[in-house]
Parts: C-alpha cells; sequence; structure tokens
C-alpha cells in the first residue's frame, strides 16, 4: 500500500480501486424519466429540417454530379501510371494539383475544387479527401493508403443537424501512414508523422511523431541531409 493508501502496482500505477474512486466525480447520466424527457421527437436532432446550405458545395449540383460520373467512368478505372491524366482531371474540376504529385486511381475525392496538393506529394490507394472544407496538402508530404482527410461535419447541438466545411491543412514534408484518421479542422505542421491507424482530433506541431487515438507525441524527428548516391 502507499502512504495514502492506495495499491499501486509495477511502475508506481495507482491501482482500479483508486480509479474507481475518481470516477465518482464524473458526471453521471440523467435518470431515466429525465433521458425520456430529452429524447421527446427533435429535441436532438430532426432530420426532416436539414438542408444544404446555398453554395455550400461550391458548384452548382450538375456540376458535382458530373464529377461523381467522371471519377467513377475516368478516374478511378484508369492504370495506376497514368499519373498525369488524373492530375489532369482533378485540374479541369478546379483541383490545384503540383508538379510530380502521384494520386492512386482508387483515391476519392468528394469535391476537387476544394483541394490543393503540391509538389510531388503523394496520395495512396483507398484515400478519401473528403472535401466539404477545403484540404491543403503540402509538398513532398505522403497520405498512405485507407487515410481519411475529413474536412466537414455536423453540428450536432442543433436540432437541424447542420452541415459545416471545416479546412484541413497538412503542411510539408508530412507523413500520414496507413488508416490515419484526421478530424475536421485540423492543422499538420511541416515535418509530421502521424503512425499508422492513429486518430488525429487536434492540431499537431511541427516536426514530431505522433501515434495513438488520440494521436500523441513520442518523439521528435530528425532534420535528415540528401545523401548521394
Amino acid at each position: 500500500m502507499s502512504p495514502r493508501g492506495q495499491a499501486v502496482g509495477v511502475g508506481g500505477e495507482v491501482s482500479q480501486l483508486s480509479a474507481c474512486r475518481d470516477a465518482s466525480a464524473m458526471p453521471q447520466p440523467p435518470a431515466s424519466a429525465d433521458v425520456e424527457a430529452m429524447t421527446e421527437h427533435g429535441r436532438y436532432q430532426d432530420l426532416s429540417q436539414f438542408k444544404v446550405p446555398a453554395g455550400f458545395r461550391g458548384r452548382p449540383g450538375w456540376y458535382v454530379q458530373l464529377w461523381w460520373v467522371v471519377q467513377a467512368l475516368l478516374f478511378r478505372p484508369s492504370p495506376q501510371i497514368a499519373y498525369g491524366w488524373r492530375r489532369m482531371l482533378l485540374r479541369w474540376f478546379g483541383a490545384q494539383v503540383g508538379v510530380g504529385a502521384i494520386i492512386r486511381p482508387t483515391v476519392r475525392v468528394t469535391y476537387p475544387w476544394k483541394v490543393a496538393i503540391g509538389d510531388h506529394a503523394w496520395i495512396g490507394d483507398e484515400v478519401t479527401l473528403y472535401s466539404l472544407g477545403e484540404i491543403d496538402i503540402g509538398a513532398h508530404s505522403v497520405v498512405s493508403q485507407k487515410s481519411y482527410i475529413c474536412a466537414g461535419d455536423h453540428d450536432y447541438q442543433s436540432v437541424e443537424f447542420a452541415i459545416r466545411g471545416r479546412p484541413v491543412r497538412i503542411g510539408t514534408q508530412v507523413w500520414i501512414a496507413s488508416d490515419v484518421f484526421v478530424a475536421p479542422g485540423v492543422t499538420i505542421a511541416d515535418g509530421v508523422v502521424v503512425g499508422a491507424r492513429s486518430t488525429v482530433l487536434r492540431s499537431l506541431q511541427k516536426g514530431f511523431v505522433y501515434v495513438g487515438n488520440p494521436a500523441r507525441p513520442v518523439k521528435s524527428r530528425n532534420v535528415g541531409e540528401l545523401r548521394s548516391a
């Protein structure tokens, strides 16, 4: 037992007994009668009131549908090596795509006119760029396969469940590893590494390696020098 009467385990960690005592101070769920009152029709959300705000998509509805057809018929079936073809299609629909950007055919882009991809950036297989808001990916950055960059959400405090675009900024020389979720409104500074299957809920500082859910810094990233072959 510790001096304060708490059971302590390996490494000095407080046992579950102490954790239970701490949990008693946490907010408790409402009584069943209160829950019934709170869940009346429309109290939380009423989707019959949901509307997409005028101009939210950034283009007319027919233009959005045209892009989705082009994405399904011309972008996704294209050969893997047709990087120039996919860069061209994205530029036709308003995306800013830098020189030498590598974009795999299975990438999904919601609204390309809200996307900017820097020089020599890589966007991997089955990445989703959910560009309800702007998504800006810096030069020489990598977004690895199955990652989800989410630039939009809903206001769950509004009964009409209002939709919102919230920009995501990814700096230069960043590596987002496989199956990472990046939340709306996040900025990832230059040189960051995010480990596989991490969840990024807050903005990340320059030059660190982050892992976990939510992503936390584990070490700094060394600045390397180009090596001759």
